[in-house]
Order: structure tokens, then C-alpha cells, then sequence
């Protein structure tokens, strides 16, 4: 009980502080003659483009973290900030004076339309998602990305050659109508509450600002609808953009630069579980070799094989480097849930690697040799530390006796176990034996892969 008290304090002082904009807008509204007039094209230009700028960062920033943890929830999250970035910035080119010689209708209405499709992307992040269906949002959102940028360029071709309908007098397109903000706002309003919710569970600081962030543009779209142009109640919804993108831009800041956005990850993605494949690699003979020979050499010698191992574990296969540790490298096949044959896959990656590295190898005899095992199998997906260190790492069984296997794998092979030999039906192999792992009652059947054959 104690600690839900200052726990209600904090949400109320900050839902105060929230409330301040739309006090001061309705009071300005209500007392025309405090709704100053302050006409600055310059100023205006360099306030949108500089919250255009950061919101273009928040957005490439998530996109990538979202795709490389295929995480759906921050690839909408992306792209609710690619949005609001792209028609801010044709927003700005709307300053008369400062880039084009006089306003342009389809720029002066830029930023209601992305931040009003922003709000659609808000709400589709704050939905509940898991399993398949978070795996395909992560593919639609892809698609998504790549049609908002589409439009986005056809906004601006079609805005400076005035086609219809955005060819009426920019002087009109002042305000917004209430039918089209009234959505908006509810869709954002929704989100935030949402997030607030995920924020009351998992008390973590970027939940709170994208819900603030959200709040926030919710309320400069009832002042875009209300305001008067060049007016104080005008350029306050320019401040609560540059507000909303600001929070969220200073709180990843704020956090640890590794896993940056973790806190916004959905449940699968940060403490779920999935079926992955693992390969290990590593050097036979590389201790021998690397006190033989100096730590340049040894250097310039992993770096080469380096070179060659990883692009032929990741394509066409699609690995993830999930580490490299001296001279082993650790790969994961559907760590984003999005590779069903990902058996066949580390499979493929896996005497890819080997014939990669064996030309290599054939031009330095004296270099060590690679030794590959794989296995497949449920793992548990965790994000782990805090600000000072935290990444996202896998953790079961089944990465555990994938090293094994590797240790049991002749130098320039592939070891398998039986879990990844079972969705090999068409796999050339041979029996390496038994081998005992500490904690099992069952011995592990090893196989030495020797060719991957498919259905004709």
C-alpha cells in the first residue's frame, strides 16, 4: 500500500502536467486577446524541420532495432515517427519565403496527414500481439514502411505540380476539420492509455514517454483544429510535437545503447520462447596456433576466415550472428520466429561455411580448421542486465548441447544432433555415435552431415 501511493502521486502529477497545453490553449481561445499574434517564417521553418529531424531519428532508430529483433510493436512504433518525420518536413518547405517563394497547399497540410496516420500506427502498436500474428504484423509492417515512403515522395510530386485536390489556395488549408482530428485524437488517446497500462506492469521510463509522446500529439491535434495561424495557439502545436519527439528522443538517450528500445519490446520478443536452430563454430587448433605465431597474424588469420564464414551463414540463409568469441562463432536460424525451415537452414549455412573456409584454408596449410555442430530445439528468448549492459540472448538446452555437438564434429565437418537430423528427411549423413551430456538420462545420437538434398 505504501508504495501505491506515490506511485498514484507520480501519475497524477505528470497527468497535470500533460493537462497544461490544453488548459492554455482553451484559455487562449476563451481570451482572444492573449492568443498573440507572432508572424517569423524563418523561425517556423527551422522549429518543424528541427522536430522533423528528430522524429526521422526516433524512426530509423526503432526501424532498425525493430528489425533486427523482428519485433512488431516497435516497427509500428517506427513508423508512426516516419510519418509525423516525412510530413514535417513538407510542412516546413510550406514557409513562404525560406525555401520556395510562396506557400504550397499540399506542404501547408502536411502535418495533420501524417500525424493523423501516425495515430493509426500508434494504435496498431498498442494492440495486442503474440505468436503467428506478431510475426506477420512484422512482415505487413515492412511492407507498410516501404508504401509511406512511396506516398509520401507522391505527396510532394503531386503538391508542387498543384494537381487536384491539392491545388486550393493555401490560405484555406489553415485548421483542421474536426472530422479528421476527432479520429486522430482517439486513436492516440487510446494508445497512450494503453501504454500506461504497460507501464503500471513493467514500470519502465520508455513506455511512460511514448504514452506521454502520444498525449502529447493527441493534443496538437485539437490545436491544429482550433488554433489560428501565426497565432500563440497556433504555434503551440508546434511545440508539443517537438515536445512529444523530444521526450522520447531523451529517453533513449538516456538509455543503455545496447537493446535501446527493449523496454518497448513485445512479451515474445523480450521473455518468450520459440524453436530455433543453433551452429557452432570454432577453430581446431587454434590455441597451438596462436602461440606459435604472432597476435597479428593470429588476427589477420581469424579476420579472414572471418570473412568468409559469416556472409555464408548469412545468405542465403538468413543466420544470425549472435556472438563471436575469439575464435568461435555462435549462429541462431529463426531467432525472429520468421524461418520455419530453419533446420535446413543452419543446415545449408553450415557446409556453406565449411566449403567457404576450406578454399581458404587450402591456400594456408598451416592455418587451424573449422568445426561446425548444429542442433535445433525450444529455447527461451531473454533480454538481460540493465542501463550499463543489456542484450538480448537465447538460453536453453538446446544452445548447450549444440556446443557439445561442435565438439564432437571431425575438423572441416558438420555434427548434427537428433532434433535437427529429424526435419532433414533428405540429408546425406553418418553416424558419429553416443554422446553423454551431464544431466541427461538419455545419450545424444550425433550425426555427421555430409550432403543436404531436397525433394525433386
Amino acid at each position: 500500500m505504501a508504495d501505491s501511493v506515490p506511485s498514484a502521486a507520480r501519475m497524477g502529477l505528470g497527468a497535470a502536467a500533460l493537462a497544461v497545453p490544453l488548459i492554455g490553449l482553451g484559455l487562449v481561445l476563451q481570451q482572444p486577446d492573449l492568443d498573440l499574434r507572432w508572424e517569423n517564417h524563418p523561425a517556423h521553418f527551422w522549429l518543424v524541420l528541427g522536430t522533423a529531424v528528430i522524429s526521422a531519428v526516433l524512426a530509423y532508430a526503432t526501424g532498425e532495432a525493430a528489425g533486427r529483433r523482428g519485433d512488431a510493436r516497435l516497427f509500428y512504433v517506427s513508423l508512426a515517427f516516419l510519418s509525423s518525420a516525412g510530413f514535417l518536413a513538407l510542412h516546413a518547405l510550406a514557409t513562404p519565403g525560406v525555401v520556395l517563394g510562396t506557400s504550397n497547399a499540399g506542404f501547408a497540410v502536411a502535418t495533420p496527414v501524417g500525424v493523423g496516420l501516425g495515430s493509426v500506427f500508434a494504435a496498431l502498436s498498442a494492440a495486442e500481439l503474440a505468436g503467428d500474428r506478431a510475426v506477420r504484423n512484422v512482415r505487413i509492417a515492412r511492407r507498410l514502411r516501404l508504401v509511406l515512403v512511396g506516398l509520401m515522395l507522391l505527396w510532394a510530386v503531386w503538391s508542387v505540380a498543384s494537381l487536384p485536390p491539392l491545388n486550393f489556395p493555401p490560405q484555406s488549408a489553415e485548421g483542421l476539420p474536426l472530422w479528421l482530428a476527432v479520429p486522430s485524437v482517439l486513436l492516440y488517446t487510446g494508445s497512450a492509455v494503453r501504454y500506461l497500462r504497460l507501464w503500471r506492469r513493467h514500470r519502465s521510463m520508455m513506455l511512460f514517454l511514448v504514452a506521454s509522446a502520444f498525449v502529447l500529439l493527441a493534443e496538437s491535434m485539437v490545436a491544429i483544429a482550433f488554433a489560428r495561424n501565426w497565432h500563440l495557439s497556433w504555434w503551440e502545436w508546434h511545440v508539443l510535437m517537438l515536445t512529444a519527439f523530444g521526450l522520447v528522443a531523451v529517453g533513449a538517450r538516456l538509455s543503455w545503447r545496447e537493446e535501446r528500445f527493449a523496454e518497448l519490446y513485445l512479451a515474445q520478443t523480450s521473455a518468450g520462447s520459440r524453436e530455433i536452430s543453433v551452429l557452432f563454430a570454432d577453430l581446431q587448433g587454434f590455441t597451438t596456433f596462436s602461440e606459435g605465431h604472432p597476435p597479428e597474424e593470429v588476427t589477420r588469420m581469424l579476420n579472414a576466415y572471418f570473412a568468409v564464414a559469416v556472409p555464408a551463414v548469412k545468405s542465403p540463409y538468413g543466420g544470425e550472428v549472435e556472438r563471436i568469441i575469439g575464435d568461435a562463432l555462435m549462429v541462431t536460424f529463426n531467432e525472429r520466429g520468421d524461418q520455419p525451415d530453419h533446420a535446413v537452414r543452419a543446415a545449408g549455412a553450415g557446409l556453406a561455411l565449411q566449403e567457404a573456409a576450406s578454399r581458404l584454408a587450402a591456400e594456408h596449410p598451416d592455418w587451424p580448421r573449422f568445426r561446425v555442430g548444429i542442433n535445433s530445439g525450444l529455447v527461451s528468448l531473454s533480454t538481460l542486465g540493465t542501463r550499463g549492459g543489456r542484450t538480448q540472448t537465447i538460453v536453453g538446452d538446446t544452445v548447450n548441447t549444440a556446443s557439445r555437438i561442435e565438439g564432437r564434429a571431425p575438423v572441416g565437418g558438420v555434427a548434427i544432433g537428433p532434433e535437427t537430423k529429424a526435419q532433414l528427411p533428405y540429408a546425406v549423413t553418418t553416424p558419429l555415435g553416443e554422446m553423454e551430456l551431464k544431466g541427461r538420462q538419455e545419450p545424444v545420437q550425433v550425426h555427421l552431415l555430409t550432403a543436404l538434398h531436397h525433394r525433386t
